[in-house]
């Protein structure tokens, strides 16, 4: 495989987020040396300044990679499937409903190829591990990662071995099992298949896209913050509401605003950061509502499965940032998380997975405390599609009207579905 050479990339080192010290650019996550933080990609901003400008971007591929200088890449020679550059809908019928006048949905329950935002962060790690040798690549997977990771490798020609809880939905499966990996089902939740896959990555030296290669992995999900400040005409949002699962998308949505401040793509501007959990797993909202600066693992149990992780890597930085920008995080009943989906649904078109239920009755809920300012330009992310969780609204939602091939039937059915839609407004309005 061709790559350029490091010095013609704006890739740096990784560094630790908690003492600073720095290692070469290869595959490991934790700062070993020293403190056992997290490691994180740093980039040299000047040579970004250099080469980049909004020209340069709207000039690039319709995808993740009109921001390849922003990437923890070293080659041209990226692994590009068409993911990003999803739809930003400015949800009219939805904003009404809450009381809201600019209210935006980054939508990438369309996302390509498998219909999530896991498939952002993917295209990324799947490319890094090309350039650092990997013949095999794997993955700990609530499902949408997943689908993604045997996608993807499938495309670039990597073999694939992925781990997910065996009681995942049977979409999620059959979406990953479509693409022939290897499929390993743990009889666990999502701690404990990332704790074994923890051993086997040390064990058969594979990459893990969500381990050993995770600083490269999480840098993928700042595509969210770029693609939104670019759709809203080159400048940054009042207010963002995010799902929350291992924290690490809420913390890179926010890398990636300030990197474009930063190199001068948008002016500076005060962002808010709220972020949306169940309850059934809210460590992140716990820590940040009980005003602590530690997160308390907890054993999931809920049907926001994509987004139920009790010991979140990120956590603790995901509450940094919603304190220090003035934002808030708050959790939701399985109930609300299903009205959530349905609001969505029928407001706005858009058929989202249990995550984007969370998101969506989080936002419903600090619109009704308060917390959302009606005239704030808001944007709310949904990362993954309903088709791959529709155990979750099955019983919740109308059955269909059975009739007989006859007119008279048909009419008889119309006038039932009329008399039920008075009765729904009476019960609303009551």
């Amino acid at each position: 495989m061709t790559q350029t050479t490091l010095n013609t990339s704006t890739v740096k080192a990784l560094k630790c987020k908690e003492c600073g010290h720095e290692y070469d650019l290869g595959a490991k996550h934790v700062c070993e040396d020293v403190c056992f933080g997290p490691l994180e990609v740093v980039y040299d901003y000047d040579a970004i300044r250099q080469r980049v400008s909004r020209a340069t971007i709207e000039a690039g591929p319709n995808s993740i990679w009109r921001y390849r200088h922003f990437l923890p890449v070293t080659s041209e020679d990226v692994i590009d499937v068409g993911t990003g550059m999803t739809p930003l809908v400015e949800a009219k019928r939805l904003a009404r409903r809450l009381g809201l006048k600019k209210l935006f949905i980054k939508n990438d329950a369309v996302n390509m190829p498998t219909l999530s935002f896991k498939d952002r962060v993917v295209s990324v790690a799947l490319t890094r591990a090309r350039e650092l040798g990997f013949s095999t690549v794997s993955c700990a997977s609530t499902g949408n990662l997943a689908n993604s990771t045997a996608a993807i490798a499938a495309h670039a020609g990597l073999d694939c071995c992925v781990f997910i809880p065996a009681d995942l939905e049977a979409g999620k499966v059959l979406g990953t099992l479509i693409y022939n990996p290897t499929l390993m089902a743990v009889k666990g939740n999502y701690d404990q298949v990332n704790r074994l896959c923890s051993e086997v990555a040390n064990t058969h030296g594979w990459g893990f896209v969500n381990i050993n290669l995770r600083p490269y992995y999480s840098e993928g999900s700042k595509t969210l913050g770029y693609e939104v400040a670019e759709q809203l005409g080159w400048q940054l949002p009042d207010h963002i509401v995010a799902p929350l699962a291992s924290g690490s998308l809420f913390t890179k949505i926010y890398k990636g605003f300030r990197e474009f401040v930063d190199v001068g793509l948008v002016d500076d501007k005060a962002v808010r950061f709220s972020g949306a959990q169940a309850e059934g797993c809210s460590p992140i909202a716990k820590a940040f509502q009980e005003g602590r600066d530690f997160i308390a693992p907890e054993k999931p149990n809920t049907i926001a499965k994509s987004i139920a992780i009790g010991n979140p890597a990120d956590g603790i930085y995901a509450v940094e940032i919603a304190r220090k920008t003035g934002g808030n995080i708050e959790a939701v009943n399985d109930t609300e998380i299903i009205e959530g989906i349905k609001l969505l649904a029928e407001t706005e078109g858009i058929f989202t997975e249990t995550a984007g239920g969370t998101t969506v009755a989080v936002l419903k809920k600090l619109v009704e405390a308060g917390k959302i300012d009606p005239d704030e330009t808001t944007v709310v992310y949904i990362t993954g599609n309903g088709l791959k969780t529709q155990e979750a609204v099955q019983g919740y939602i109308a059955e269909p009207f059975t009739i007989e091939p006859k007119l008279e039937s048909f009419e008889h059915a119309l006038e039932r579905s009329r008399t039920l839609d008075r009765l729904e407004w009476q019960q609303v309005l009551i």
